[in-house]
């Protein structure tokens, strides 16, 4: 079971705040080793995740594409 948490914490490439969250080390490890996003890290929300892959916080992705772009993916 995996319970070895870390704080996730970048800033955002649009607005320039920091943006951070709480995910588990063996995902990431496991996300940068090459496995798929939503397969190593199934309990992040959607919106962190992508702030991992494109480093666009929540709050700009949801201004640029609107707040419903989540729906799909939850």
């Amino acid at each position: 079971m995996k319970d070895n948490k870390i704080l996730v914490e970048g800033t955002c490439r649009l607005c320039g705040k920091v943006h951070s969250f709480v995910a588990d080390f063996e995902g990431v490890v496991a996300w940068q080793s090459g496995e798929l996003i939503q397969n190593a890290l199934p309990e992040v929300s959607a919106s962190d995740r992508e702030f991992l892959i494109s480093g666009i916080c929540p709050n700009c992705w949801d201004d640029m594409f609107g707040q419903d772009c989540w729906d799909e993916y939850v």
